[in-house]
């Protein structure tokens, strides 16, 4: 099976996609992951783009994203979060997964008011050490500003700031919408609630992948 999980920052993306992987074992496709990975690897290109803080050319995250698809350990299927951006990544995306006999199976689109992600955002909290993520109103530590796994500080991130965070969110709107019409009108589209807790959230979208798995 695959996934597509579209949401504004701190909508939960990442929480759901390591709950959908843990329940069903489809892995989870970071475009962020994937650009760290090729760029350990030395991926000059991608490289050169990343260190001068440009934004990444359609081409070059095309041919990265579908190097990383044709791997074995996603033969199965994947959950894919930060990719497509755009109609043309969209539909390069779909010629890709042609070539090797797959498809979207639905795009998962999660959905809340944006006060509350600015909220939510506000309130996230990270590991330095271990990058465990943490949450202040939905996901709190055991104990205070330190992490469970590892014992270490938490600290808010310069981008969870409430400036920085309405800026990441109207830059996220502008860029996808039109991917959401794109995936309407082909009837992959699923609106989900975003604001009940992960587990509720989890729950609804268990029932939409157990109506598409055989």
């Amino acid at each position: 099976m695959q996934l597509i999980i579209f949401g504004p920052p701190g909508v939960g993306k990442g929480t759901l996609s390591d709950m959908i992987t843990n329940k069903f074992k489809i892995p989870h496709v970071s475009t962020g992951d994937i650009f760290r990975n090729e760029i350990k690897g030395g991926n000059s290109e991608l490289i050169q783009y990343v260190e001068k803080g440009l934004l990444v050319p359609d081409l070059v995250v095309n041919k990265v994203v579908e190097k990383a698809l044709k791997q074995e350990n996603f033969i199965n299927g994947f959950i894919l979060d930060g990719y497509p951006r755009t109609i043309d990544q969209a539909e390069f995306l779909e010629n890709v997964l042609w070539k090797i006999k797959k498809k979207i199976d639905f795009v998962l689109n999660l959905t809340a008011p944006e006060e509350a992600v600015i909220g939510r955002l506000t309130a996230r909290r990270n590991c330095g050490k271990c990058h465990a993520v943490y949450n202040l109103i939905t996901m709190k530590p055991k104990k205070k500003d330190i992490c469970d796994k590892c014992g270490n500080p938490l600290i808010q991130r310069k981008d969870d700031e409430p400036e920085t965070v309405r800026k990441r969110i109207e830059v996220y709107f502008q860029e996808t919408s039109p991917l959401i019409d794109y995936y309407k009108k082909k009837k992959l589209l699923v609106d989900i609630d975003a604001l009940p807790r992960p587990k509720g959230i989890f729950n609804s979208v268990v029932k939409i992948i157990e109506r598409e798995i055989p």
